[in-house]
């Protein structure tokens, strides 16, 4: 098979980011009159604008918050608690503690806040342990680790060059297939976290910009091009056989097919000639370590 197939040379160079805080904000729920909250070890409820503590929230109890007229109200034993503030963050006092919504636990902090007539909730993580969240989410668990360095790699790159996308909605991306599927720490697995990690800070560039290296679940044995899709050719995405016949096409084929990802990675290919199949005219850069 592998005569079927140009590897092109993945060269490392160096790039380096100036990063807020948080390297970046996932929209969880949005819109919603009512939410329901956690924190898995000691925690608090603050003013996001102040930094001031508004309640101490007990660990492994359900916190229902609701949309006020202006201000955040939260709903505990049968009584509404008015928090005066229509902002707020959620966190816990341990690093290694996890704050809840939608019924799964995430890494970090939870920023809510009231707009247009309802809450919407943001993890604000730093990047590589979204990406611990993200991976798993994408791709079976079960499958060949290489499939799981190479789709690491790809969502830090999608990640880093549509950071913003969203801003207008007070978040960076989506946690759905919309922008990249996000489960959180709960759905994070050991063989995925390794992937991450021992990726860490590798992406794909394209003229010295970190490309938006879409991917797929499956592309019916050929992938597509950008500009059959969105009417804009990439130099970087060109279309190529997917190694996924077997499996009906879904998604938009454009980028890696993660089903074929898998399938060169059970013939021998590592993560960087399954990025450097499906993507022509990249480079592996190595972001800052801050980020």
């Amino acid at each position: 098979m592998r005569k079927f197939i140009q590897l092109f040379l993945l060269i490392v160079v160096g790039i380096f980011f100036a990063t807020p805080a948080f390297a970046i904000r996932i929209g969880l729920i949005e819109d919603a009159k009512e939410v329901t909250t956690a924190v898995s070890t000691a925690g608090s409820i603050y003013d996001a604008d102040s930094g001031q503590e508004i309640m101490v929230l007990t660990p492994m109890s359900a916190y229902r918050l609701k949309s006020g007229k202006n201000s955040i109200i939260v709903k505990l034993k049968g009584k509404d608690y008015t928090l005066n503030s229509q902002n707020i963050v959620i966190k816990t006092d341990s690093p290694s503690g996890f704050v809840m919504a939608k019924k799964r636990w995430y890494r970090q902090y939870l920023r809510i806040s009231n707009k247009r007539g309802g809450l919407t909730v943001v993890n604000e993580i730093h990047l590589e342990l979204y990406l611990l969240g993200v991976v798993p989410a994408e791709m079976p668990s079960s499958w060949n680790i290489e499939a799981h360095k190479a789709q690491a790699i790809a969502a830090r790159s999608y990640a880093i060059a549509n950071m913003g996308k969203r801003s207008s909605r007070g978040y960076d991306l989506k946690d759905t297939p919309e922008d990249q599927a996000y489960g959180g720490a709960s759905s994070e697995t050991p063989q995925t976290n390794s992937a991450v990690m021992a990726t860490k800070g590798q992406v794909l560039v394209n003229n010295n910009k970190v490309i938006s290296a879409y991917y797929h679940a499956s592309a019916g044995g050929q992938t597509t091009t950008s500009g059959q899709v969105w009417c804009k050719n990439l130099p970087y995405l060109h279309s190529v056989p997917s190694f996924d016949d077997n499996v009906p096409r879904h998604g938009h084929g454009v980028g890696m097919s993660q089903y074929g990802a898998n399938y060169l990675a059970n013939h021998g290919y590592n993560a960087y000639q399954i990025l450097a199949y499906f993507y022509t005219n990249v480079k592996l850069a190595n972001i800052s370590n801050s980020y």
